[in-house]
């Protein structure tokens, strides 16, 4: 018996010695065990919250995707008008190669070819359409 009671003075005294920075320890240990669960949750939350940012405003986001879908949309529509063009830029051409009276057309308006006895009649220029204030000098 008289061991353990100077075992146990021994371990008080050495308690002592070292009460506080167990004691600091102690408290650190049991800080840290209460707090990790919700620090972890934020920390969650916030990954989830940058994720779902970069998925919707990223490079490749939602929005970059729907600018995309929308320029991809005017792009078709514009090759369609293109190919609808180039089709009636055909069927000119193939009108002009094969019927004289389209030549003849074709040579009268755009190049002002005459048949004897015609005429041409100049026209004075369009007056400018755009409303000029009221004070306006010229």
């Amino acid at each position: 018996m008289p061991d353990v009671k100077m075992q146990s003075k021994t371990v008080a005294s050495d308690s002592q010695q070292q009460a506080t920075p167990r004691s600091l320890r102690k408290r650190m240990r049991e800080f840290s065990q209460r707090m990790w669960r919700p620090v972890a949750s934020v920390v969650a939350v916030a990954l989830a919250m940058l994720i779902i940012w970069h998925g919707i405003n990223g490079k490749n986001g939602l929005l970059a995707w729907q600018q995309k879908r929308t320029e991809d949309r005017q792009l078709r529509k514009d090759i369609v008008d293109l190919q609808k063009e180039n089709a009636l830029l055909r069927e000119r051409i193939e009108r002009l190669k094969s019927d004289p009276d389209a030549i003849r057309i074709a040579a009268h308006g755009q190049m002002h070819y005459v048949k004897p006895n015609e005429v041409i009649v100049p026209l004075p220029a369009e007056p400018n359409t755009q409303a000029q204030p009221a004070g306006a000098v010229k």
